[in-house]
């Protein structure tokens, strides 16, 4: 039996290696794993590729996605759409702030929310929709910005 890896991302780092090792050892110097000015350095470096004001970076992805709903107002009573093929991860700052996760088809060629599904999914509880791009497709977000901007979502 042949086994496929889903992804190898080893030529990929190979290459970064040298670029990681040599961060990773001035981390570890300094000691700043926390704050600190790689990650200022970092945060300005975003900032400026995205063309925005402030770049914040966290330590996890839970914590990428729990920072913005949190920002919203999100909480007891709110429905938050987001694709039924995401990690707990996705759901669990949903939960988290009390909100109802709430889980709609993915398109098949993507792995990504169905814009058509997560508008049909829209009620007057829904305060968001949480697009997460998935094994290096991106979800499509013109689409979901103006469904965001029609229900205000």
């Amino acid at each position: 039996m042949v086994t496929v890896p889903l992804l190898d991302l080893g030529p990929q780092n190979e290459a970064l290696a040298p670029a990681y090792e040599s961060t990773f050892k001035e981390v570890m110097k300094s000691n700043a794993f926390i704050m600190g000015p790689r990650l200022e350095a970092f945060e300005k470096s975003c900032a400026e590729f995205l063309k925005v004001k402030h770049a914040i970076g966290v330590s996890s992805g839970t914590d990428a996605l729990l920072l913005p709903l949190m920002a919203l107002g999100i909480g007891p009573g709110d429905e938050v759409i987001m694709a039924d093929t995401n990690w707990i991860a996705t759901a669990s700052p949903i939960v988290n702030l009390g909100a109802k996760p709430v889980f709609v088809d993915i398109l098949p060629d993507s792995w990504c929310i169905d814009p058509d599904k997560a508008e049909a999914a829209i009620t007057p509880n829904t305060k968001a929709i949480v697009a997460v791009h998935l094994y290096g497709n991106l979800c499509d977000m013109d689409r979901l910005l103006a469904i965001g901007e029609k229900y205000g979502t």
